[in-house]
């Protein structure tokens, strides 16, 4: 839970906030727009400029809405503090109005941008724009309240102490100039303003200390006055919000001497009015100043009036004094004492009521955690202690018979950096004389681990033996003598396979590695015929019909074609005196030629008459007329861009190469 809001970030006043806007937006996107531009890269420019303007405006409005609490979200003791010191409604109008005023300026974009969509020239485009940005500068320029209001409220909220309202805390109420802020600064480092009159402490303050290891807050509350709770001002009710909210132990203060200016019967009586509040908190009454007066002094009517605020049982009476130091400590100890044991009894409390309900609990957690195994045979088993460590002496330097101890060893040796503890000197041996013995782990380029074992000559010799024994019952032979022909025939179909499949291989890597180099032509790729027949004939097949249809396919169309249809005598024609077969080629070669060529006259296709064809040719003019005014590019002209080296472009140019590198 976030308890302090020290890294807010400033809010700017409404011109520093346009300042920062346009003036990023301007460093983003500068004007580099000029007439001769296409009107699709003016529309663009202009839309990019307004659609960044509008997200720049959202992203630091929505960075102030953010760094502010939300108050449906935080603790209900910061919400009414909040609530006390600024005036909840207020807090909320003023997010409200930076949420509606980006909620508008997203409207503005998303209509400039449709605008700007259809805009037919450059003056259009930058009217548009300047409408765009004109709206929204109008509306940053009406959140001067606003922003005023905020940048207050962020200045007040991180001077507020940093609270935590779920720690183990201490709560110190009571009425004005009784003691409270002298105890907390007593106990505590807190820095707090002690002065002789009333109403010193105007805030809420906050101090810290350890107690047994563990970190306790003490909160000094200003005074509180003994009126109705409509009545009481914006410093009282930082006191009663402190007190309703806070999981903490109440300590009331009162002054029995009457110094602070008000009596023992008003003090009595501010505490029966403000007790609803202090329902399921542990309370204790401070009486402060007992080096003055102290509650026997009091008269018996005042004696039964204080002991009548101790009658419901959960209220206890402890004394101090903050002049004298005499008691804070031994107060401070007893209040955080029982504030610890009562957080215990909560969470064990929980975790039993989570474990009888069958719901995850703290305690539930734990107890699951944890399993003792016991034995499955039900014999019980007493705790057994060896006799050796019974009788084992207790070790007394004084006694020369002891054993040594690795630090006296060491010592006697030279010390540290000459003594080196001898790791062998625990070994379980037969022979305690071998303990030193190094053992070496190769020994004539043989393994020692492997010889470890005494039988393994006898064992070494008896397998050497069964495998001589095998050999001669021709066991082996017998297995060689099972392959046949068939088995090599196999073997050698395997070995033709194994070849084949490497040369694919390789084949393929020679296709890969010309990823980086000069790339074959599509003709250079193609299988060639023979190369077809010899896979083919390899693989058993019959090639030579497949040969001679595909020569059939490839082969050009015959010059003769018609004598052949015509029998022999066919092309002899007396009355063709030009010779048949040029004739034939000529018209054969304009036949071909007419294919090429459209049979219909596009100039007059599609029009009925002349009037039409001439209108036709005149719109044509028309639509090309936009493109030749002021020699504007066209889609056939070179295209420059504008950031092209101005050497290459401009100027006479002179011998050599042009190029840019």
């Amino acid at each position: 839970m976030k308890t302090t809001w020290k890294d807010i970030a400033p809010v700017p006043t409404n011109q520093e906030f346009l300042d920062i806007v346009l003036s990023r937006t301007q460093r983003r996107l500068p004007t580099q727009i000029r007439a001769g531009f296409k009107i699709s890269r003016i529309r663009g420019f202009y839309t990019r400029k307004v659609k960044f303007t509008a997200e720049t405006f959202s992203e630091k409005i929505q960075a102030i809405l953010d760094g502010f609490p939300r108050l449906q979200d935080i603790h209900p003791f910061h919400k009414d503090l909040l609530n006390t010191l600024y005036d909840a409604d207020h807090f909320r109008i003023a997010l409200g109005q930076l949420s509606t005023a980006k909620h508008l300026i997203e409207g503005i974009s998303r209509d400039y941008v449709r605008l700007l969509k259809y805009g037919q020239s450059l003056f259009q485009c930058k009217q548009l724009k300047r409408a765009a940005l004109g709206r929204m500068a109008t509306i940053c320029k009406r959140l001067k309240d606003p922003l005023l209001y905020l940048e207050q409220v962020r200045q007040h909220l991180g001077r507020l102490p940093s609270i935590d309202p779920n720690t183990r805390t201490l709560v110190i109420c009571g009425y004005p100039n009784v003691g409270k802020s002298s105890f907390l600064r007593n106990i505590s480092r807190a820095d707090v303003d002690v002065q002789p009159y009333a109403f010193t402490t105007k805030s809420l303050f906050v101090g810290h200390f350890d107690h047994k290891m563990l970190r306790f807050q003490a909160i000094d509350t200003p005074g509180i006055l003994d009126h109705p709770l409509e009545e009481m001002n914006t410093i009282e009710m930082q006191s009663i919000t402190a007190i309703a909210h806070l999981r903490s132990a109440i300590m009331y203060f009162m002054d029995l001497s009457e110094q602070c200016g008000y009596s023992v019967s008003a003090q009595i009586q501010l505490f029966h009015s403000i007790k609803p509040l202090f329902n399921n908190k542990l309370v204790f009454i401070v009486i402060n100043k007992t080096d003055l007066r102290t509650p026997e002094d009091l008269d018996p009517e005042t004696q039964e009036a204080l002991q009548g605020m101790l009658k419901s049982g959960e209220v206890e009476l402890l004394q101090l004094s903050c002049t004298t130091q005499d008691g804070v400590m031994a107060v401070r100890s007893a209040v955080c004492d029982r504030l610890i044991a009562q957080r215990n009894a909560e969470k064990l409390k929980a975790g039993t009521a989570a474990i009888s309900g069958e719901v995850s609990g703290r305690l539930g957690d734990v107890l699951r955690r944890i399993h003792v195994a016991q034995p499955m045979d039900g014999i019980t088993r007493e705790a057994y202690i060896p006799d050796a460590v019974k009788n084992r002496m207790k070790y007394d330097s004084t006694d020369p018979s002891r054993k040594k101890l690795q630090r006296e060893i060491e010592e006697e040796s030279g010390g540290a950096g000459v003594y080196n503890i001898n790791m062998k000197e625990q070994y379980l041996l037969e022979n305690d004389e071998w303990k030193n013995d190094k053992i070496p782990e190769i020994f004539n380029g043989k393994n020692v681990y492997d010889f470890i074992d005494p039988e393994i000559e006898a064992k070494l010799a008896a397998l050497e033996a069964e495998e001589e024994q095998m050999e001669a019952d021709g066991k082996y032979e017998s297995e060689s003598d099972l392959e046949d022909a068939d088995d090599a025939k196999v073997r050698h179909k395997a070995d033709l396979i194994r070849e084949k499949r490497a040369l694919l291989r390789n084949e393929a890597k020679m296709r890969k590695s010309l990823k980086n180099r000069a790339q074959i032509p599509r003709s250079a790729k193609a299988k060639k015929l023979s190369e077809m027949e010899t896979h083919l004939d390899s693989l058993g097949y019959d090639t030579s019909s497949l040969a001679a249809r595909a020569r059939s396919q490839t082969r050009g169309r015959s010059t003769t074609r018609g004598r052949s249809e015509g029998g022999e005598g066919a092309g002899d024609d007396a009355m063709d005196i030009d010779g048949g077969d040029d004739n034939k080629s000529a018209f054969d070669r304009a036949k071909s030629r007419a294919r090429s060529q459209s049979r219909f006259n596009r100039r007059d296709e599609g029009v009925s008459n002349e009037a039409a064809r001439s209108k036709a040719e005149r719109l044509s003019k028309l639509g090309q007329k936009k493109m030749n005014r002021m020699a504007r590019q066209g889609e056939a002209d070179r295209h420059q861009t504008v950031a092209l080296q101005k050497h290459l472009n401009a100027g006479k140019r002179g011998m050599g190469s042009t190029r840019s590198r």
